[in-house]
């Protein structure tokens, strides 16, 4: 089992977002965390700030030695799958490994037509993802990638170096739709992230991605279940919720703290939701917490 944390990277000062990752690393419980791929904050005013956040996360990296990162989900109609594949095998040489690769379809309509950035519809949107997934495992996998997409089209394309992690890092997938979406995820993904919401609605899609996963001959226990647990309040509750997840099938829980003012939450809430879903940190992780 997992437990990780996130934090976003909107209407904070740099120092706070970085005492919260910080603080992330100490806690013995956490073994990863992720920020999100937005231009212009999601809680807030659209005119308030947001830092980029593969650019964040490098930084992060560099402050940190033991937890893996991410970006939960990265858009992938911000940036062409090629660009995409350097960044991330670049990141996963500097980070020594630690790379999960967050991928999303993409949805925010608002900050993607300020800055004149297609956002096709629906439809389209996931035939792009779709692509993209297959031009992503070929650079990462080939010498060699040559792709004649509807999208996307590559000729002799190299990624070198290679990502550390083989065959890649782990493909984190965010999104929930059900008939294109959950049999895009069966087939690429390693580990499906369920944004939140009613625990029957979890269940369902668990149901119909494992029915994809058996339509495209994946095994389904080779996919991570993961979801966000909304974090920052009184740990009790916040493990409470997070328990229910894990019986009903979440592997890692990705605790969601919405203010970055608070660090000193991180390591009572880990605690409490190890204590529930009754996880022990790996060995030789770092103290500080009282166990």
């Amino acid at each position: 089992r997992r437990i990780t944390f996130k934090t976003k990277p909107e209407c904070s000062t740099w120092q706070q977002i970085l005492d919260m990752w910080i603080e992330g690393e100490r806690v013995e419980f956490f073994d990863g965390g992720f920020l999100f791929d937005h231009f212009y904050p999601i809680y807030a005013d659209k005119s308030g700030p947001c830092l980029e956040g593969w650019t964040a996360l490098s930084y992060l990296a560099g402050r940190t030695q033991r937890i893996r990162l991410g970006l939960m989900v990265t858009g992938v109609p911000y940036r062409h799958p090629s660009v995409l594949a350097k960044m991330a095998a670049t990141f996963d040489h500097f980070s020594n490994g630690r790379l999960d690769l967050g991928l999303g379809a993409g949805w925010n309509e608002v900050e993607a037509n300020a800055y004149g950035i297609p956002l096709l519809p629906i439809g389209k949107r996931l035939d792009q993802f779709e692509e993209a997934c297959a031009v992503l495992t070929a650079l990462f996998e080939r010498d060699a990638t040559t792709f004649d997409g509807k999208h996307y089209r590559l000729v002799d394309a190299h990624c070198e170096p290679k990502p550390l992690q083989k065959p890649h890092p782990p493909f984190v997938m965010g999104g929930s739709g059900e008939k294109r979406m959950l049999r895009i995820v069966a087939r690429y993904a390693d580990d499906w992230n369920f944004v939140g919401g009613p625990i029957d609605d979890f269940r369902r899609k668990v149901d119909i991605l494992h029915e994809h996963c058996r339509a495209v001959g994946r095994d389904p226990r080779a996919i991570t279940l993961s979801c966000h647990v909304v974090a920052g309040g009184e740990p009790g509750q916040t493990a409470e919720l997070a328990a229910t997840f894990a019986e009903a099938g979440a592997e890692h829980l990705c605790l969601y703290f919405l203010d970055n003012a608070r660090p000193h939450l991180l390591g009572p809430t880990a605690e409490a939701v190890a204590r529930a879903v009754g996880y022990r940190a790996p060995a030789g992780a770092p103290g500080g917490i009282a166990r």
